[in-house]
């Protein structure tokens, strides 16, 4: 080496040892710098994907959420409505019931018409129970019979219609010259699951009496007195 000169490490420009070459690569590697370049592009990528996203289906996206409000909103104004009509019915039929307690019986049997013709719940199958219960009382038996009939043909519980059928039938008895008609109404009401089985056989007692079936009226009278249920 001439004289003068500056000795230069050997190794290159890190002092000659690969180690700290590989530290120093190591140090560019983890630049906060270049870490924060890349996170803003995968930002900026996924922004671009997200609105390409929208501009196809965001129209979709919104109608649901319209369509969802709707019907939401339509079900309360539903459920208010309905909570109203029974609000309603309830008053109609306490009015009803007034006027046939202070003696207004046929105002009130009107009443009880009324809100038979215009409820679609309970009140108006009550009303018309209730209606067709005075007409029987008051010897009415058509007009009885036609406002069980309605309480048994409408969408009332199987077991309400079922029981119009049974009062109907009561009235009928009186009044009907031929009872086989009534006899096959009840014939589907003695099953063993239904709840009015039994006056629906006993009421089958009093028609075969009616007809004369001394021993089908007994066959159907001891049929309910060997129940266990009865």
């Amino acid at each position: 080496m001439p004289a003068g000169a500056i000795a230069m490490p050997r190794g290159g420009r890190y002092g000659g040892r690969p180690e700290n070459e590989a530290v120093m690569a190591k140090a560019s590697d983890e630049d906060p710098t270049g870490d924060l370049l890349i996170q803003e592009v995968d930002e900026d990528l996924r922004r671009e994907q997200y609105l390409k996203l929208w501009k196809r289906y965001g129209n979709y996206v919104i109608g649901a959420a319209v369509a969802v409000v709707v019907v939401v909103a339509g079900y309360q104004g539903w459920q208010t409505w309905q909570r109203k009509q029974r609000e309603a019915e309830a008053r109609l039929y306490a009015a009803a019931q007034q006027l046939i307690e202070s003696g207004k019986t046929k105002e009130g049997e009107d009443a009880l018409a009324k809100i038979q013709a215009g409820g679609n719940g309970g009140f108006g199958l009550l009303a018309g129970m209730r209606r067709a219960d005075m007409l029987a009382a008051g010897g009415d038996a058509a007009g009885a019979q036609a406002a069980y009939d309605q309480v048994a043909q409408s969408s009332a519980p199987a077991a309400l219609r079922d029981l119009a059928r049974i009062r109907a039938t009561l009235v009928a008895l009186s009044t009907s010259a031929d009872p086989a008609p009534l006899a096959a109404q009840l014939s589907a009401l003695t099953a063993s699951d239904n709840p009015w089985r039994f006056e629906a056989t006993e009421l089958l007692a009093a028609i075969a009496l009616k007809k004369g079936d001394t021993v089908g009226a007994v066959a159907a009278l001891k049929k309910i007195s060997d129940d266990a249920e009865a």
